[in-house]
């Protein structure tokens, strides 16, 4: 028996036990798939064996969105909601599991090319800053930089995040729209940061957003962001649909571009569930 035939058994037997457990368990079933996003990103490791079996069937059967106006407003509502805060708990191990091991190198890259800049940067923005630990991480990796903002919507969680890091001065926490925050506050000289955040724009929200941030002068951009691995970029410059929740997979190369900024890194990583994890280094035109 091959190792695919193998795993399609696998999988039938996990859909007809999870199929079982939902209609004997309605109550759970519920209480599982009260919001897609949440079902979708929830730490398996929080869940029992039975709860493992439900939500695979569940996202599964997660009705199908094509309207991207619908996909946007979904996701700015539950990014503001509790359930944000809630599922920032819940994966706060990523910082441990996934983002030190898999994507520190991007800043590795940073710290060369700001030794190659003439111009200082005094400022770095994270966009979607969520449990904060990336942004305290950072302070600690760039310590020329004295200020250090993380930008979320949930004010919830940014009133955690100023509590849990008071101790750190250079850190502040404020809840915000990221354009209108850019566009009331942003300055230049100014390095900007997102990890899995910009998935949640419209294309023609994200473009404005890229032209507002270079309009500032003088200003770097780290984007670490999630692509659909069936997203080719040449076939299909447009941003397309991706994942479950679903989220948008955008052509950020070509985005940056239209912005005014020169690209100098853009790598790809492969990551679990067929998705791909984009690395882009972006700066404003001398």
């Amino acid at each position: 028996m091959s190792i695919n035939t193998k795993s399609k058994i696998i999988q039938q037997i996990a859909r007809t036990l999870g199929d079982v457990l939902v209609f004997l368990r309605p109550k759970k079933a519920r209480e599982l798939s009260e919001n897609r996003i949440t079902l979708v990103h929830m730490n398996k490791k929080n869940l029992t064996t039975q709860e493992r079996l439900m939500r695979y069937v569940l996202v599964n059967k997660l009705e199908k969105i094509q309207d991207h106006e619908t996909i946007a407003k979904l996701n700015v509502d539950f990014w503001r909601n509790n359930k944000a805060t809630e599922l920032f708990v819940e994966t706060e191990d990523l910082f441990e599991t996934h983002f030190l091991p898999n994507c520190t190198f991007i800043f590795d890259l940073l710290k060369e090319e700001l030794s190659s800049q003439s111009v200082e940067f005094n400022t770095l923005v994270e966009i979607g800053t969520g449990n904060g630990y990336v942004l305290n991480y950072l302070s600690s990796e760039f310590p020329k930089i004295n200020r250090f903002v993380g930008i979320d919507l949930s004010e919830k969680q940014v009133e955690k995040n100023n509590k849990k890091f008071s101790s750190n001065k250079k850190l502040e926490f404020v809840a915000s729209d990221a354009l209108d925050w850019i566009k009331r506050h942003g300055q230049g000289n100014t390095i900007f940061v997102t990890r899995d955040v910009l998935e949640y724009f419209l294309e023609p929200n994200l473009q404005e957003f890229f032209n507002e941030i270079n309009r500032l002068n003088k200003t770097i951009f780290i984007a670490i962001e999630p692509n659909g691995s069936d997203h080719n970029f040449e076939t299909n410059p447009n941003s397309q649909l991706y994942g479950n929740e679903p989220s948008f997979s955008h052509n950020y190369p070509k985005l940056f571009k239209n912005a005014g900024f020169n690209l100098w890194h853009f790598s790809q990583k492969p990551v679990s569930k067929g998705g791909t994890q984009t690395f882009i280094g972006a700066k404003y035109s001398c």
